[in-house]
């Protein structure tokens, strides 16, 4: 019963939450689909922990989408040895560095009283899941090996069955705990979308790209 409320209910109730939540908050106040950025109040240690973060995770994201709407070709690709190694350790290697930008993030947002006066709860909440995200992501790369190739006989099945809207549940009952966690971790990164910065995911300024150009206006002696 727990294994079909957390890979079969859940998921559904994630998608529909990130759908309409995300809708409603555009809808109400689309002004807020931002970051909310803090750099004026402290700059080096948000450079050294946004900059590597975003890197890695559009790789690693990037990565598990291919392997989902490729599984043939992410298979063929994986078929030779040589290759498996190379993406194995890639991943891994791109794994630790989220691991310590996201707590170079958390870091800064703890010591720095100006920060943490307006960080939210929602903020912590947020923090606190994209790092164990990272974090069991990477523990599954190291202790349970080959998970790139693994990966395409179980959790894309399981995936492509909630599309189809036919849950298995099957694929996912049997994996370990760590794989269990950080699965329906990322649905409840998802949940989190319309409620948290993780919306300007979604952001996307087009239209910048046909506004006049601004004028900037320096004073200096």
């Amino acid at each position: 019963m727990t294994d079909l409320i957390l890979f079969g209910v859940f998921p559904y109730i994630a998608v529909t939450l990130a759908g309409f939540g995300g809708i409603y908050r555009y809808a109400s106040d689309r002004y807020s689909l931002s970051s909310q950025s803090s750099q004026f109040l402290e700059s080096r240690m948000l450079f050294w922990g946004t900059v590597p973060w975003h890197f890695t995770i559009i790789l690693i994201l990037l990565a598990h989408l291919l392997a989902l709407l490729f599984p043939t070709a992410w298979g063929t690709l994986l078929g030779r040895p040589l290759r498996l190694y190379l993406l194995e350790i890639s991943g891994v290697s791109l794994g630790l560095v989220a691991v310590v930008s996201m707590l170079v993030l958390i870091v800064r947002r703890a010591i720095n009283q100006r920060i943490t006066t307006v960080t939210t709860v929602i903020d912590w909440v947020l923090l606190a899941a994209l790092l164990l995200q990272v974090a069991t992501g990477v523990y599954i790369a190291v202790t349970l090996r080959w998970g790139s190739l693994w990966y395409l006989h179980t959790a894309t099945p399981w995936l492509w069955s909630l599309v189809k809207l036919d849950p298995q549940v099957s694929y996912m009952a049997v994996m370990p705990a760590v794989v269990k966690v950080h699965a329906v971790n990322a649905f409840f990164l998802l949940a989190l979308l319309p409620f948290s910065r993780l919306i300007h995911m979604i952001s996307v300024p087009l239209a910048y790209m046909g506004r006049s150009p601004q004028v900037v206006v320096w004073y200096r002696r």
